[in-house]
C-alpha cells in the first residue's frame, strides 16, 4: 500500500464528471489497485476513488500545467467502464510504501452464532428450571435456533437475531407452525430473542403469543451480573 499526502487537484469523468480543487489530501494507492482520495474529515469515507479493476499510470503534466506548479499526473483508469480519476500534484509532504501481507479478515464478536451458544449454556434465561433439547433443532424449512423443554417439560422454540425485525417473527412463526402439527412436542411456546428488538417487531410477536427476550450479550459473557430483561 503506497500512502501519499500532497497538494493536488482531482477530476473524474465518466459516468459523471467531479472536480476536488486544489487542497492537501492523503491519497491511498492500495494493492488491488485502488484509488482513494482522503481528506482531514467525512469520517472514514473518500473524497473520490476508483475501484479495482484498475490501473494506475504517471504522465507528465501539459505545458499549462506544468506552468502552473503541477510536478506530476495520476490517471487512474477502470478497465471494464473507462472511468477515470485524473490526479495532478503540485507538491508532496508524504510518500511512503508498505507491504500489510494477507489480512485474515474481521472477527465479529456478538453475532447470532455467538448469542445462541451462550443462550444454550444459560437456558434458564428463557424459562427458570429450563433444559436444552438441541441447537438448530430440525424443522421442513430450516432449522429453529433452541429447542429448550421448560421445568414442566413444555416445549419452547427460540428464535436468536441480533437485532429483532419484523422478519425475524415471521420466520418464528412459520417454525411454530410446523413444530405445533408434530405431537411429541405440542402445544409449542416461541420465544423471539435479540439483542435489539424493534417495536413493531414486540407488537407483532405479542399479538401472536410469542414472548420477546432482550439478550445483553457482555452479561452474558460475564462480564457483568444481572439477567436479560423479559417483555
Amino acid at each position: 500500500m503506497r500512502l501519499v499526502i500532497a497538494r493536488c487537484s482531482v477530476d473524474y469523468t465518466g459516468r459523471l464528471n467531479a472536480h476536488l480543487p486544489l487542497a492537501t489530501r492523503l491519497l491511498v494507492h492500495k494493492g488491488d489497485g485502488s484509488l482513494l482520495v482522503h481528506s482531514d474529515g467525512g469520517s472514514y469515507k473518500p473524497l473520490n476513488w476508483m475501484s479495482p479493476p484498475c490501473t494506475l499510470a504517471t504522465e507528465d503534466p501539459t505545458e499549462a500545467e506544468g506552468s502552473a506548479g503541477v510536478l506530476e499526473v495520476w490517471r487512474v483508469t477502470h478497465k471494464k467502464t473507462g472511468d477515470a480519476l485524473r490526479v495532478q500534484i503540485y507538491e508532496v509532504l508524504h510518500d511512503s510504501a508498505h507491504e500489510l501481507g494477507i489480512d485474515p479478515g474481521l472477527q465479529k464478536d456478538g453475532v447470532e452464532a455467538d448469542l445462541q451458544r451462550l443462550l444454550a449454556e444459560q437456558v434458564e434465561l428463557v424459562s427458570e428450571g429450563a433444559t436444552l433439547v438441541r441447537r438448530e433443532y430440525p424443522t421442513a424449512i430450516g432449522p429453529v435456533d433452541l429447542m429448550v423443554r421448560d421445568a414442566d417439560g413444555a416445549a419452547i422454540a427460540v428464535e436468536i437475531k441480533r437485532r429483532g425485525d419484523i422478519d425475524g417473527v415471521e420466520q418464528l412463526t412459520r417454525y411454530l407452525e410446523l413444530l405445533g402439527r408434530d405431537p411429541h412436542l405440542a402445544p409449542v411456546q416461541g420465544v423471539f430473542a435479540a439483542q435489539e428488538i424493534k417495536p413493531q417487531a414486540r407488537v407483532l410477536a405479542e399479538d401472536r403469543g410469542i414472548r420477546c427476550l432482550v439478550l445483553d450479550y457482555d452479561e452474558m459473557k460475564g462480564i457483568d451480573s444481572g439477567v436479560p430483561r423479559l417483555f
